[in-house]
């Protein structure tokens, strides 16, 4: 098959690739309908993540289930399906407790950017769609694979309930997709950090009621004055870096929440402010296929469209210049098509 894959920072190509197989019995294989670059893949194409030379990359896809393994149950060639990121059994202790990101048979989707993505633990990880979408709601059923859950997860770690005053520090995907949560969840005051003006205007059709486009001090200076100089009551992380995790903290009122969910990089907790102020802090990778179902509900409802953060679509044969245009900051979030 042709799959997008890595070798070096900076070294995107698509080439021919084995075919992904059924390996066990719960496995299944997905012809892939869609896939997408996302933000964290920028970490290894940026030199910041190790590389395994020629590896297959891309975790986010939707598609038509191809093959099944033996003991599949729920699913069958020709079902189109939302496969989250991380593959779970949903049934173990960690999946029990709303952690299916820590699942005991945890798996990855390893080639999303390619034609074909094998998925273990069909059964507890696959979402059917009610027979073959149409093709307006591919973009946000993509978003469900990953960013659109992401940033669902963030807000639901920082504990965002009506009537709030929420900050999203990050305005890629993952954090536009938290203002919209953030807007579903009946935040009142929702506050996106972002420079850059398409990104600020997807903040806003999602529901952001404020932009504040300085960062550092000037930025959680503007968010305190958003805010009375009390700060908001949650805020979403959504970048990863020590300056996004320091001004999430630092405008974060006493008592608050914090949730993250950027990839950490370089991070280092100021534990004795979360002390001094009592700042919950909690997150980590989005437990996708606990969200799932509510999310399909809201997508296919209309109640909320995800899909508006692909701003590029480009054929697999492209996937590098997705790269780019995403590294460059051209592209918010691109969608490759097999």
């Amino acid at each position: 098959m042709r799959a997008t894959t890595i070798h070096a920072p900076g070294d995107i190509r698509v080439e021919e690739v084995p075919d992904p197989v059924i390996k066990k019995p719960t496995d299944a294989i997905v012809k892939v309908t869609a896939g997408c670059i996302c933000g964290s893949d920028l970490w290894p194409y940026r030199g910041e993540n190790p590389i395994r030379r020629g590896s297959t990359i891309g975790h986010e896809c939707i598609g038509v289930v191809e093959e099944v393994g033996a003991e599949v149950r729920d699913f069958k060639p020709g079902d189109f399906v939302v496969v989250p990121f991380c593959h779970c059994d949903n049934t173990c202790a960690s999946c029990r407790n709303g952690a299916q990101s820590a699942c005991v048979n945890l798996g990855m989707t390893s080639s999303g950017q390619g034609e074909y993505a094998r998925v273990v633990e069909a059964d507890g990880s696959l979402v059917k769609t009610d027979g073959v979408p149409d093709e307006a709601l591919v973009p946000s059923l993509l978003a469900l694979s990953d960013v659109m859950p992401t940033g669902w997860h963030a807000a639901v770690a920082a504990g965002v309930k009506a009537g709030d005053s929420v900050v999203v520090v990050g305005d890629g995907a993952v954090g536009l997709c938290g203002v919209l949560a953030a807007s579903v969840m009946g935040a009142e005051k929702i506050i996106a950090m972002s420079r850059h003006e398409p990104r600020q205007a997807i903040a806003k059709a999602f529901g952001a009621t404020h932009v504040v486009a300085e960062r550092g001090k000037e930025g959680a200076a503007a968010v305190k004055e958003i805010t009375d100089g009390i700060g908001v009551d949650a805020a979403l992380e959504c970048v990863g870096t020590n300056d996004a995790m320091t001004t999430a903290i630092g405008v974060t009122r006493a008592n608050g929440g914090v949730g993250f969910v950027g990839v950490p990089h370089g991070v280092e907790l100021p534990v004795r402010t979360l002390f001094e102020k009592n700042i919950g802090l909690r997150g980590g990778i989005a437990p996708v296929r606990r969200y799932l179902p509510e999310l399909l509900e809201l997508v296919t409802s209309g109640r909320i469209d995800p899909g508006k953060v692909f701003d590029l679509t480009l054929p697999l044969e492209e996937s590098p210049e997705g790269y780019r245009a995403m590294d460059e900051r051209r592209a918010i979030k691109v969608l490759l098509r097999p």
